[in-house]
């Protein structure tokens, strides 16, 4: 029996084993976790994943969970000075599998099963990487869509392609492009993929009708399987549209590691640096619910190297009071936290930052956040969020964006609180403030606090 054939005949028995599952919430708090595209760009291997993973689950304990393989996974020459020529690894039914060169235990047409497994093992969640859309050498040859009676060239658009990726053509909105996004899923679910990341899908364009085969294709596997979708901005207009399909979307193209880099690219969004994150997230306050989460993409902390995506290889440019700001206002806006750093060269201060336990708490469990729309006389360079714990908790966090540092007071009603006298203690430095009316704020340039109140 060839090989496309036994595939197709094991298609239904594999959607039939991972519909056990059952279709719980893939993502009832903001997904944690790390992703390899900061660190590695296109060229992760599986060496390198699996250290990375090991490193991942040491810090599990703090919530830290999904570990993600970003673009380029099938591709058998990741340095090919373009993407059609960086040797994708495509099966007999037009799907990316493994690079057999970079990911060994994939032999055998084992795709990534060996490696999820290993993963899972570990106490870990498992995540890839793909751009929305069909191979093009799968439509060049036509390969047949497994488990139907169609093939590559009835499910393709090739009128469509990626602006900043040419390994794919678009999937058209009709019956064969639902039976490709289908097996793929039953693919990976069948894998064991518990995460996965679409690129090229939610701006630059946005691609709903392929958001929503994606979507359908994962429901019908029965896994759990968080949907990520990006890049952004994606635009305020389609939250209600996007919030039925996937349970992150990016608000923000890709953020690197810079307070700004307006003077860099002007009038460009590409990159974005942590100030601008604070432009975006206000937009979205009041989405982050009901396992939904606008994402402000990765935290770009530690070692990028060694073969970051985008830049030389490098320690972060953002300064420990920059990482910690980025940090919180993540938390109090309940944004899904990815981290990028290279954790086998993980530094003690970047540690510190991603195992406090309590700011971890912010994110994962606090409620009604929202930024603060009137402050008082002298804060223009300041921003403020709030939110609502258990018990009566409230959480505060102000943040300076000027480049010096700044010195103020104000009292908690004029930063969004009850009027009268509240203790209060920092989350990032234990601090304690006895019962006062008022809260004095002594910031570096960009930095924050982040206060329990009571």
């Amino acid at each position: 029996m060839t090989h496309w054939l036994r595939s197709a005949l094991l298609l239904p028995i594999l959607l039939a084993a991972v519909a056990a599952a059952g279709a719980q919430e893939a993502a009832p708090t903001p997904p944690m976790g790390w992703n390899s595209w900061d660190a590695y760009g296109l060229t992760i291997d599986e060496a390198d994943f699996k250290a990375n993973a090991t490193e991942l689950a040491k810090l599990h304990a703090y919530g830290w969970t999904y570990a993600v393989i970003d673009e380029g996974w099938y591709m058998g020459n990741p340095f090919g000075d373009t993407l059609r020529h960086r040797d994708y690894a495509v099966n007999a039914h037009g799907l990316l599998v493994p690079s057999v060169k970079r990911f060994p235990s994939s032999a055998g047409g084992q795709g990534f099963m060996a490696i999820a497994d290993w993963v899972h093992a570990q106490g870990l969640k498992f995540g890839i990487h793909i751009v929305r859309g069909i191979p093009r050498q799968a439509v060049e040859a036509n390969l047949p869509i497994a488990g139907s009676s169609f093939h590559a060239q009835n499910a393709a658009d090739t009128t469509d392609t990626c602006p900043w990726d040419d390994g794919d053509y678009g999937v058209r909105d009709n019956a064969a492009g639902q039976a490709y996004y289908d097996s793929m899923l039953a693919l990976y679910a069948h894998w064991g993929v518990d995460f996965l990341k679409v690129d090229c899908i939610a701006d630059h364009p946005y691609r709903i009708s392929e958001i929503r085969q994606i979507a359908a294709a994962i429901k019908k596997t029965g896994r759990p399987i968080v949907l990520s979708l990006s890049p952004g901005p994606t635009r305020l207009s389609h939250a209600a549209e996007i919030r039925q399909y996937g349970q992150m979307w990016r608000i923000s193209n890709d953020v690197w590691d810079g307070w700004t880099f307006a003077h860099e690219r002007p009038n460009e969004d590409f990159p974005m640096g942590v100030r601008n994150i604070f432009d975006r997230l206000p937009r979205w306050a009041g989405q982050a619910r009901d396992g939904r989460w606008p994402d402000a993409d990765m935290l770009p902390f530690g070692v990028l190297a060694p073969h970051p995506g985008w830049g030389p290889p490098r320690h972060s440019r953002l300064t420990l009071d920059d990482e910690r700001t980025q940090l919180t206002l993540l938390a109090i806006a309940r944004s899904p936290l990815i981290l990028g750093a290279n954790l086998t060269r993980l530094d003690d201060a970047t540690r510190a930052l991603i195992t406090n336990k309590e700011v971890i708490a912010v994110d994962q469990r606090s409620h009604d956040n929202h930024p603060l729309e009137h402050l008082p006389t002298g804060f223009e360079q300041v921003r403020a969020w709030t939110a609502s714990g258990k018990a009566g908790e409230r959480y505060l966090a102000v943040f300076n964006l000027d480049d010096k540092p700044v010195r103020l007071q104000a009292t908690w009603q004029q930063l969004g609180l009850a009027a009268g006298k509240h203790t209060s203690r920092e989350l990032w430095s234990g601090r304690r403030l006895q019962a006062s009316d008022r809260l004095p704020i002594r910031l570096p340039a960009h930095g924050c606090v982040l206060y329990s109140v009571r």
